[in-house]
């Protein structure tokens, strides 16, 4: 049961950053919603079933499926944008020098996942 509980809220912390990736700028959407998939999948079949009818979510997740992955550009882009959004928000917006560090090794991780872990597919 906590299993469960720990999933459905993982699962939904990722829903939201992945909603939040549709309009901001430097924030992936279809990793966040794929891993909210995948913790769903595990936890709640009525959770899943939500997301798989929601029209605009299920776009992003069955364009990776029929093309099975980013397209090249895609990533590049994703990765490019991202790293675009870290240096201006490091440069103009963040003072605190541990928020410098946090946002680098995020933007680390998030090129390391989309460029080696996230399947390249073909679009």
């Amino acid at each position: 049961m906590a299993k469960k509980i720990l999933f459905i809220s993982l699962g939904t912390l990722s829903l939201i950053l992945g909603i939040i990736g549709i309009v901001v700028p430097g924030l992936p959407t279809t990793p966040f919603l794929l891993l909210t998939l995948a913790l769903y999948v595990r936890s709640s079949e009525r959770l899943y079933n939500w997301l798989m009818s929601v029209k605009l979510i299920r776009a992003y997740i069955e364009d990776y499926r029929e093309n099975k992955g980013m397209s090249l550009h895609m990533k590049i882009s994703s990765i490019g944008l991202m790293w675009g959004m870290i240096i201006i928000s490091i440069t103009w917006f963040i003072e605190q020098a541990w928020l410098d560090i946090t946002l680098l090794l995020v933007g680390i991780i998030g090129s390391i996942v989309m460029g080696f872990v996230v399947p390249t597919g073909k679009k």
